[in-house]
């Protein structure tokens, strides 16, 4: 039985082009970027072009691409690095919203013990941040906001233009995790006004092992790593060329193919969701601006867990959340922050689809889903 996958905002599959543009780098390049000899300088012309790529896809400039291994990696060296920058104001407080995920959330937390107090954004029952809410919080001195613009389990867009408008008006650092945005919906930095956007490689047909620190320039980061002085000296190391490359050529083929993948998607999602409904699904987030491929849902009785392990024997892959946190037993922190009952919570899985699924294929695993849901009813009312 062929498996289905649906859980692209987890990792997407490496796209055959993206591939062959690494395989040099992989089998017969061997220069370090930072050597002087021909080798060494065509390792730097291929980073520097996967730059300007990069720079290309979310509207910066190359000058402000700062290369990072992951996207937890980037997170983590904005909310440290920009609270550094604070450390000698009164500005004590660092916000996130209340739906972040834990790259974000949890190095907050950790600045706490240097004398940050770390407050989180309340969000509306539509996954929202409450922007009035929000500005009252503001009151007090704040160095650094994060706002994620797209979540990765409801796919909800934030009003971000608003948020860092508020924000950046009260003296605060702005900073958004841009992971799920980026090859499925409009993304420029400029037009953000935000001082740091994280973006990643293995969301949009890239490798695994790069993503990228999108910085302001008026911004005076810290160097995350010390040592030879890569990445304009904020991130010593030497550069994963191969890597970077496929990020590169990953976001020239996002970008050219952003159209048809957010009309494919949505017609995806507009399927599903109306399969969903027949079903008496709660669908989460389903009333505000989304990124096209995602959708976040649970069954009235159903465990969310139960029925991912059941779908997965039939040959569906998808999620109970985020695939980072999927190691807990707890509802999704998301839900819960926009009042959503915890055992409603705990039954929610998350469906995301790539250009390469089909109509067929949601059909199959609606069909597939409404036996699976009749089945453990049956189960659950025999145990009973």
């Amino acid at each position: 039985m062929a498996s289905i996958y649906l859980d692209h905002n987890a990792t997407t599959a490496l796209d055959n082009s993206v591939l062959e543009s690494m395989l040099p780098w992989m089998t017969s390049q061997a220069g370090n970027p930072t050597s002087r000899h021909i080798f060494g300088r065509a390792a730097r012309d291929a980073v520097e072009h996967a730059r300007a790529q990069v720079a290309e896809a979310c509207g910066a400039y190359t000058s402000q691409v700062v290369f990072t291994s992951c996207g937890t990696e980037a997170n983590n060296f904005a909310v440290k690095g920009m609270t550094e920058i604070k450390s000698a104001t009164t500005a004590r407080q660092i916000l996130t919203s209340a739906i972040e995920h834990p790259c974000v959330s949890r190095p907050a937390i950790a600045m706490q013990r240097y004398g940050y107090v770390n407050q989180r954004i309340v969000v509306d029952a539509d996954g929202k941040v409450d922007l009035e809410k929000f500005k009252l919080q503001l009151n007090a001195p704040t160095g650094l906001v994060s706002v994620m613009l797209a979540n990765n389990e409801t796919g909800v867009i934030q009003e971000l233009d608003i948020i860092t408008e508020a924000a950046r008006s009260a003296g605060a650092f702005m900073h958004t995790d841009a992971v799920q945005a980026l090859g499925k919906i409009n993304l420029n930095f400029a037009d953000l006004n935000v001082n740091a956007m994280t973006i990643s490689s293995h969301k949009i047909h890239g490798p695994q092992g790069a993503a990228a620190l999108i910085v302001d320039k008026k911004l005076d980061l810290p160097p995350l790593l010390h040592g030879g002085g890569q990445e304009r000296g904020l991130r010593s190391g030497t550069e994963n060329v191969a890597a970077i490359v496929g990020f590169g050529a990953a976001c020239e083929l996002a970008i050219s193919n952003l159209a048809n993948f957010s009309a494919h998607t949505t017609a995806l999602r507009n399927q599903l969701e109306q399969g969903l409904q027949a079903l008496a699904a709660n669908i989460f987030g389903k009333h505000a601006a989304r990124i096209p491929n995602t959708s976040f849902f649970s069954i009235d009785s159903i465990e969310g867990e139960t029925l991912v392990m059941a779908l997965d024997r039939k040959g569906y892959a998808v999620a109970s959340g985020s695939a980072c946190s999927s190691d807990s037993t707890e509802p999704s922190h998301v839900l819960l922050a926009m009042g959503v009952p915890a055992d409603v919570a705990r039954g929610a899985i998350r469906v995301s689809f790539s250009a390469s699924n089909t109509s067929a294929q949601v059909a199959s695993f609606l069909a597939t889903l409404n036996n699976e849901i009749l089945r453990l009813r049956q189960l659950t009312a025999i145990a009973a």
